[in-house]
């Protein structure tokens, strides 16, 4: 058996309804050189039933629920190719993703890891934005720890260097909501990247999952600014990183009050506050007056 270029992960759980979509996106790629495979992990629907109908055209790792992140580990650990890609089983690639991002890193042997601008859609299709490039590559790790969303597409986007990515352990499973941040982070203190402006790479919006799992993101997001501080530039490791965790704290603290937790949405301010005195007074204001007057933030 042939050793193939690019390995492409896909977690899959309970994901009948969409795994298809993102399956047939794989077999119109221009680029052919690549293996696909899947980590079923412990799904109850027809998940199973559909992998089983695509023949051997996958790979089928099986496994226990574990969630995402070790998914994704499972997979990686199974890849054979020299460049990893990922894709979740709600999101779909364009045609020539695959093509023009093993031709971006061909060019560049430095380069480690890359992805491209993205289109963003709802369940039913409707496009509701876009995920551009950064409008710089600069102190990288800074702007991702900073929530400036610099590495276009998330984990459906990327490509990374087999190489790069072994040194790295994965994603951490513990980080919830947070892995994927945590990861970019690291490649990005350990190697250079690159973004291709095409939207090659749609990623499905699902408006329920992020209520859901607020709570878990909260924690995830903290813990994942505590864990890469020491990989900040050393002059952004004290007022930077303060402002930032300070900025995650308050933008959770809107989501609490927006739930109806008035105790934990004031907590979390007063934590911001004592982070970032000044850069939040605005958001202290508005939250009181709504506490006050019952108006929405």
């Amino acid at each position: 058996m042939s050793t193939p270029r690019v390995s492409v992960v896909m977690p899959a759980w309970n994901c009948a309804w969409c795994i298809d979509r993102a399956l047939d996106s794989l077999r119109a790629q221009t680029f052919i050189d690549f293996e696909t495979i899947v980590v079923d992990d412990g799904s109850t629907d027809d998940t199973p039933a559909l992998l089983a109908r695509r023949g051997d055209t996958l790979r089928v790792i099986r496994q226990a629920n574990a969630g995402m992140s070790a998914a994704r580990n499972a997979g990686i650990a199974a890849a054979r190719g020299e460049l990893v890609a990922f894709l979740d089983s709600d999101d779909w690639w364009r045609p020539a993703k695959l093509a023009q991002q093993v031709a971006l890193m061909d060019a560049d042997p430095d380069l480690g890891f890359c992805s491209s601008a993205t289109e963003l859609q709802s369940e039913d299709g409707t496009v509701v934005g876009e995920w551009g490039c950064p409008a710089s590559t600069d102190d990288l790790v800074a702007r991702i720890l900073g929530g400036h969303a610099a590495v276009a597409g998330g984990a459906s986007s990327v490509m990374v260097r087999r190489t790069l990515l072994d040194g790295t352990d994965g994603f951490d499973a513990r980080l919830r909501g947070a892995e994927d941040t945590d990861l970019w982070v690291r490649l990005a203190a350990a190697a250079r990247y690159a973004c291709i402006p095409d939207r090659q790479v749609v990623v499905t919006r699902n408006a329920g999952s992020v209520s859901r799992n607020r709570e878990a993101m909260r924690r995830g997001a903290l813990d994942c600014l505590d864990k890469n501080r020491p990989l900040l530039p050393a002059a952004k490791q004290d007022a930077y990183w303060r402002a930032c965790r300070a900025s995650v704290l308050a933008d959770y603290a809107k989501w609490r009050y927006r739930d109806g937790d008035r105790r934990a949405a004031l907590q979390d301010l007063f934590q911001a506050l004592k982070l970032a005195p000044l850069s939040h007074g605005r958001l202290v204001a508005s939250l009181a007056l709504a506490m006050l007057t019952g108006r929405t933030v």
